[in-house]
């Protein structure tokens, strides 16, 4: 058989060459970019520690994303957040809403080993920074959770800092797992088996052309409630329920290489909840959705910062193309992890089915005809 890595671009299909949203055919609108990834923001690596081989009861891992190169990471990034509905946790959040920058690696991890995770990132930064971090430079790190409870034996606190690092230490840039990884390990996304998804646009402004990527961890939504491009497909696939009510929440990370201020940067984190929404959550109350967005431009070099710092920024009437953007990518990047994701056995023979490809295209079809 021949490399299928060669067969399809990344961007429609995994290296394995299973389909994505856009390898099944499925209408997404907007321009990805090569990889359709987080990681077409140049600079942005991602890397991974995933947890679930030997027993069923540990369904779990880490996630991490580094906002710039290793040795850059003392270097503020200008971010904003936003909180759709504040059942989670996501730290550092006060000191960007406060400041408008974080440094360091982002983590996302399940929701008992978010302190572990925080705890990991800083002792890694000391060790990188060692003459900067304890001296004249403190570090808050950003680090985040959805809960795997589930599947996952999650009060085994099997997460440990060793995790964390090698997530850490193995971000790299290009095409990315999804599905069952890292922190979407044990992860459930509207009763099917979700994880880890991202996508990519590439958008153009009076400025120029630039780029925006989303990384998410969906755990989020009930069946009934699923949407796939504006068809309700998940009422149409009847199963045994997991929730009664929804239990779940979702991470969001948008990355992008426009110039943008802090509060423009949190406009755009609001624009998430847009794309959680055309899938069909209405963030419900047992919901964390919590979201991040930043920009790798502006780079004021290595803190602390200089008395004096200059910014270039988009003019508000050029934000429209990022907003979408984001739209488009968190919309996509959910839909992405559940078709990359396989059915799961978890924690007291619990299982989760994998969205099933053909059944939803089928309803897709029967729908659009």
């Amino acid at each position: 058989m021949a490399d299928q890595s060669t067969e399809f671009p990344p961007s429609s299909h995994a290296a394995d060459g299973r389909p994505r949203a856009r390898g099944l055919g499925l209408p997404m609108p907007g321009t990805p970019g090569p990889l359709n990834a987080i990681t077409d923001v140049p600079g942005i690596a991602v890397g991974y520690t995933t947890l679930a081989e030997g027993t069923e009861s540990v369904r779990t891992g880490v996630t991490a994303i580094l906002p710039r190169a290793s040795d850059d990471l003392l270097h503020p990034v200008w971010a904003g957040t936003f909180s759709m509905n504040g059942n989670g946790e996501m730290t550092g959040t006060h000191w960007i809403r406060e400041a408008g920058w974080f440094t360091g690696p982002i983590t996302i991890t399940n929701t008992l080993s978010v302190g572990l995770a925080h705890h990991a990132t800083a002792r890694w930064m000391a060790e990188r920074f060692p003459a900067a971090v304890g001296e004249d430079v403190w570090i808050l790190p950003v680090a985040a959770e959805t809960y795997d409870g589930y599947l996952n034996d999650i009060a085994g606190f099997h997460v440990t800092e060793a995790h964390v690092r090698t997530a850490i230490d193995g971000a790299q840039g290009g095409a990315l797992a999804e599905g069952s990884v890292g922190g979407g390990t044990g992860m459930i996304a509207y009763e099917f088996k979700g994880g880890t998804g991202t996508a990519s646009r590439r958008f153009s402004t009076g400025a120029g052309q630039y780029t925006l990527g989303a990384l998410v961890q969906a755990n989020h939504g009930l069946r009934p409630w699923l949407n796939v491009c504006g068809v309700p497909v998940g009422r149409e696939m009847p199963g045994a329920p997991i929730w009664n009510a929804e239990r779940g929440s979702i991470i969001v990370v948008l990355a992008t290489d426009a110039p943008l201020l802090p509060n423009q940067l949190e406009r755009l984190a609001r624009r998430a909840a847009i794309g959680i929404g055309r899938g069909g959550t209405p963030s419900g109350n047992n919901s964390g959705d919590i979201f991040i967005a930043f920009t790798t431009a502006n780079d004021p070099g290595p803190l602390p910062e200089p008395p004096r710092l200059s910014f270039e920024a988009l003019g508000s009437d050029e934000l429209d193309a990022l907003f979408m953007a984001a739209v488009e990518s968190v919309e996509e990047a959910v839909i992405n992890a559940m078709l990359a994701a396989d059915t799961m056995v978890g924690r007291r023979g619990r299982r989760v089915e994998a969205l099933d490809h053909r059944r939803l295209m089928a309803l897709f079809e029967s729908s659009a005809g």
